[in-house]
C-alpha cells in the first residue's frame, strides 16, 4: 500500500511539474515525422498480463516488423530526427508516468519487455519477476542505461542481433531483476531513482556497485567489459 501512494504522488507530481514541457512536445510531434505524439506497445506486466505501455513517437510506423524488429541499434534508421532527442534525452519515456498513475507500472520494478522479448527470459527467471509489478525504471534498466552500445558493437562486429540479447545480455538482465525481486522496498526503490538519475546524467557511471554491493556480477565477457569488470 505505501509502495502504491508513493507511485501515485510521485508520478501525479511530475506530470503536474512537467505538463508545459508535455504539451510542447506534444505539439512538435503533432507537427513532424508521423503527425501522431503517443504510442502503445504491448508488454509483459504483473503475473504475465499483456499490458499498453505508452511512450512518446520517436520511430516511424510499424518499425517492431522491419529492420531489427525489436531491437535499437545506435543510429537506428527507422528513429524520427525528434525522436532521437526524446530517446537521447528519455523524455519519450515521460508519458509512462501516466501509466505509474493508473496503475499499469510502478515507478520501481523489473522493466516490462515485448512478449518477443520476455520469451528471451529463461523460464524460472519468467516466473519469478513477474510476482512483482513491472516499473518504469529498475535496477536492469539502470545497469544497461547504454544498452543500444553493446546492440551496436555486435552489429559492427557481424554477429547475430539476437544471439547478442540471448547469450551476452538477458542472462544478466534476468538475475538482475530476480535480484529486485528479492530486494524490494521503498528504500531501495529510492536509492535506485537516484542512481538511475545519475546514470541518465553521467553515462559510464558504475558508482550504482557500491550502493548495491551484492548485486550479482555479470558472467558474459563482453558485458563484463561494458560494464567495466574486466
Amino acid at each position: 500500500m505505501l509502495k502504491r501512494l508513493f507511485d501515485i504522488f510521485v508520478s501525479g507530481a511530475v506530470l503536474l511539474l512537467l505538463s508545459p514541457l508535455l504539451i510542447v512536445v506534444i505539439v512538435i510531434l503533432k507537427l513532424t515525422g508521423e503527425h501522431e505524439a503517443f504510442y502503445f506497445q504491448e508488454r509483459v506486466g504483473f503475473m504475465g498480463k499483456i499490458i499498453m505501455v505508452t511512450k512518446f513517437v520517436t520511430m516511424v510506423k510499424d518499425a517492431p516488423n522491419i529492420g531489427s524488429k525489436d531491437i535499437t541499434v545506435r543510429d537506428d534508421p527507422r528513429v524520427l530526427p525528434v525522436g532521437k532527442f526524446l530517446r537521447k534525452t528519455k523524455l519519450n519515456e515521460i508519458p509512462q508516468f501516466w501509466d505509474v498513475f493508473v496503475g499499469k507500472l510502478s515507478l520501481v520494478g523489473w522493466r516490462p519487455l515485448m512478449p518477443a522479448g520476455f520469451a528471451e527470459y529463461a523460464e524460472e527467471v519468467q516466473q519469478e519477476i513477474v510476482k512483482v509489478k513491472p516499473g518504469l525504471t529498475g535496477v536492469g534498466s539502470m545497469v544497461f542505461r547504454d544498452e543500444e552500445a553493446i546492440v551496436t558493437r555486435a552489429s559492427e562486429e557481424g554477429r547475430d542481433l539476437r544471439a547478442c540479447y540471448r547469450e551476452d545480455i538477458m542472462p544478466y538482465k534476468g538475475a538482475l531483476e530476480i535480484w529486485y525481486s528479492r530486494h524490494s522496498g521503498l528504500m531501495t526503490d529510492i536509492k535506485i531513482m537516484l542512481a538511475t538519475a545519475i546514470a541518465v546524467l553521467r553515462p559510464g557511471w558504475t558508482g550504482y556497485r557500491q550502493w548495491f554491493v551484492d548485486l550479482p556480477e555479470p558472467e558474459s565477457a563482453v558485458i563484463k567489459e561494458h560494464l567495466g569488470y574486466a
